[in-house]
């Protein structure tokens, strides 16, 4: 089929689609910080009879990352489609986060998709062929309270996507860049996240499997589209950033704040991975499958213009619903 390269791809959505790439017959390249989770995800991978080559790399680190793709080329062939989906995050308030907290989260998260994507283009672009997928997040349109960095991040991904695309245009190069927008998913992401909570934390619901999110990103490689919003509730939001951006700052008020606090407590010497890996939670799901929907609707920015009014009128109003039912004391 190819060769697929898959940055933080040692647990959650990056483990699913390097399984789910192997599944399809892809040879896969992997990169991440932890050599013992690399090598546990290799040999998941290698279970599909594929080839899968891992990097030990920080996505912060371009030098790094340029060299990762070209020792994965020489090892597997040349790259097909990259993907960048490596990040981290800070569940506080903006006003309690340091300066290098939220550093940390802009590099990985934003920069780390950017020298991901220069490493892509410099394989792929003296072939004139290769996808770059972006692995984004309804936040990169919505912001919600306790992720600013995060969110801040998810939304330069999709400027600095639309800029380089426009460019690609320009020169004629046949290289596919799309993004791929997702709601709030079961993977361990909560459990390693830094929090300056008491209590634990968890995604705004409705919570979807990782592999939701693993199947969509290996279906727009054959059928390619500039943007796919996956699931229901990416469509609320992104639509309800466009129609209604006020209402819907209301909405991130009275729901996302509490609804991202759990009853449980948070412990607090518990490890995260913003300045490194936490070993021993590198799998792909996380605490959220008893809710987690293993189905979701997708539709493409790029749909045609009587589909698009119609999911914009129902999500509009699914949207306001909400907005109107009474608060629960």
């Amino acid at each position: 089929m190819g060769v697929v390269v898959i940055t933080g791809a040692t647990a959650g959505v990056g483990k699913a689609t390097a399984l789910r790439f192997a599944e399809a017959g892809y040879d896969v390249g992997i990169i991440a910080r932890d050599d013992p989770s690399l090598e546990v995800a290799r040999n998941e991978i290698s279970q599909s009879g594929v080839k899968c080559h891992a990097v030990n790399a920080d996505v912060t680190d371009g030098s790094a990352i340029m060299a990762a793709a070209q020792e994965i080329e020489q090892q597997l062939g040349p790259i097909d489609v990259w993907v960048n989906n490596a990040m981290c995050a800070v569940l506080a308030p903006f006003r309690t986060m340091h300066d290098d907290e939220f550093r940390r989260v802009t590099d990985v998260t934003y920069l780390g998709y950017v020298n991901g994507t220069r490493a892509a283009l410099a394989m792929m672009t003296p072939r004139d062929r290769g996808m770059i997928i972006q692995v984004g997040s309804a936040l990169a349109y919505r912001s919600i309270p306790l992720q600013s960095a995060y969110c801040g991040a998810k939304a330069a991904i999709r400027g600095f996507t639309d800029a380089v695309r426009t460019e690609l245009i320009h020169e004629k190069i046949n290289i596919q860049l799309t993004m791929v927008q997702l709601p709030g998913l079961n993977t361990p992401q909560f459990d390693w996240a830094r929090n300056k909570f008491a209590f634990s934390m968890r995604p705004v619901p409705p919570v979807y499997e990782p592999e939701v999110a693993a199947q969509a990103i290996v279906n727009v490689v054959s059928r390619p589209v500039r943007e796919l919003w996956v699931g229901r509730s990416t469509m609320q939001a992104i639509i309800g950033q466009f129609l209604f951006p006020g209402l819907l700052d209301r909405l991130m008020v009275k729901k996302a704040w509490e609804g991202q606090m759990t009853s449980g407590l948070n412990a607090p010497a518990r490890q995260d991975n913003l300045a490194g890996p936490v070993r021993g939670m590198h799998q792909v799901h996380g605490r959220f499958s008893a809710e987690a929907k293993s189905r979701a609707t997708a539709i493409t920015s790029g749909v045609p213009g009587k589909v698009l009014v119609g999911t914009v009128a129902v999500a509009a109003g699914l949207l306001l619903a909400r907005l109107c039912t009474p608060r629960k004391k």
